[in-house]
C-alpha cells in the first residue's frame, strides 16, 4: 500500500469515480460527503468514513475536493468546521472543481495562512474518462507540490499538466470548456440545418465525422443526436456555470455572448438536467 493517506470531499459521479481510482491502486482513502448515503459504496470497497471536514484534514496527508460550484468549495474550506478549521500545517489540499480563477487564488492564500499547500487541479473529460483514469489534469500552483502530487493525479488521468500559478488550472479549464460550448452549439446548428434542407442526419453526420471537420467531441456526442436521447455526461447546466465563471474571469469574444445566450435559454427551457448536447431540442425548437 503506498504511504500517503488520501482524502476525498464530494462524491458526485465525477468525484465517486476518481476516488475509486485512488482506492484501487493502493492508497488508503478517506471520504466525506455531506450527504452520507453517497459514501457506502467507497466504504463498502474498504475506503474509510470521516465523522467531518476537519476529521478528514486532520486524518490525511492529501485531500482533494471535487464539488459543483464555487459557493460549495469556499464552504468546504471554511476556517468555522470545515477543512481549515484545524492545525493542519504541512498538508497538501487539490481542488479538482471547476471554479473561477479568482476562487482558486482566494484559496491558496487562505490556505498559506495556515501554512497549507493548495492545488487547483480542475479536469478536462466526462465521467467515462474520470472511470478510466483518461482525464487531463490541469494544474496551477507550485511546482513543489505539483510535483509531490503527480504521482496521485497519474492514477486520475492521461495526462497532468503544470501551468502556472495559483488559478492557471481554473483559467485553462474555462478556456476548454468555452471550446467545448462553440463545439456543441455548432455540432447542433449544423445537424438542424442539413435537415431543413433535405438531407439526414445520420449523413450529415457520416459527412462531419469521415471529413476533417470531425473531432472527439462530435465522434462522442454523435450516439445521442442520433437517437435524440441525451443523458448527462456533462449537464447541460453545467456549461452555463462554466460559461458564466469565463464570462466574469473576462471573456467578451463574438462568440461568447450569443453562446452563452442560447445555453441559458435551453436550461431555462427545463433541459439544464440533461446532457448539454439537449441544447439541439432547444435551438429545434421541441
Amino acid at each position: 500500500m503506498n504511504k500517503l493517506k488520501i482524502g476525498w470531499a464530494g462524491l458526485g459521479n465525477m468525484g465517486t469515480a476518481m476516488a475509486f481510482n485512488i482506492l484501487n491502486s493502493g492508497y488508503e482513502l478517506t471520504v466525506f460527503n455531506r450527504s452520507k448515503d453517497k459514501e457506502q459504496v467507497l466504504i463498502a470497497a474498504g475506503a474509510i468514513s470521516a465523522k467531518s471536514l476537519q476529521d478528514l484534514a486532520s486524518h490525511c496527508d492529501v485531500v482533494f475536493t471535487m464539488l459543483s460550484d464555487d459557493m460549495a468549495v469556499k464552504s468546504v474550506y471554511n476556517e468555522t468546521d470545515g477543512l481549515l478549521s484545524g492545525g493542519e500545517s504541512g498538508k497538501l489540499f487539490i481542488d479538482m472543481s471547476t471554479v473561477a480563477p479568482e476562487t482558486s487564488r482566494h484559496l491558496s492564500t487562505l490556505c498559506k495562512t495556515k501554512q497549507v499547500s493548495f492545488l487547483d487541479a480542475p479536469v478536462s473529460g466526462s465521467v467515462q474518462p474520470a472511470r478510466d483514469g483518461k482525464l487531463i489534469i490541469l494544474v496551477g500552483g507550485d511546482e513543489q507540490d505539483f510535483e509531490k502530487a503527480k504521482p496521485i493525479l497519474d492514477v486520475l488521468g492521461k495526462l497532468a499538466l503544470h501551468l502556472g500559478d495559483s488559478g492557471a488550472g481554473s483559467s485553462a479549464k474555462l478556456a476548454i470548456n468555452y471550446l467545448l460550448g462553440i463545439n456543441i452549439q455548432a455540432l447542433a446548428e449544423t445537424v438542424l440545418f442539413a435537415e431543413q434542407n433535405g438531407i439526414s442526419k445520420e449523413n450529415m453526420l457520416t459527412i462531419i465525422n469521415e471529413g476533417a471537420c470531425g473531432n472527439g467531441i462530435i465522434k462522442l456526442k454523435t450516439p445521442s443526436v442520433l437517437a435524440d436521447s441525451f443523458p448527462p455526461a456533462f449537464a447541460l447546466k453545467y456549461i452555463v456555470k462554466d460559461l458564466r465563471l469565463a464570462k466574469g474571469a473576462g471573456l467578451n469574444s463574438p462568440l461568447s455572448n450569443p453562446l452563452l445566450t442560447t445555453f441559458e435559454a435551453a436550461a431555462a427551457d427545463g433541459l439544464g438536467e440533461e446532457d448539454l448536447m439537449a441544447v439541439i431540442k432547444h435551438l429545434r425548437g421541441s
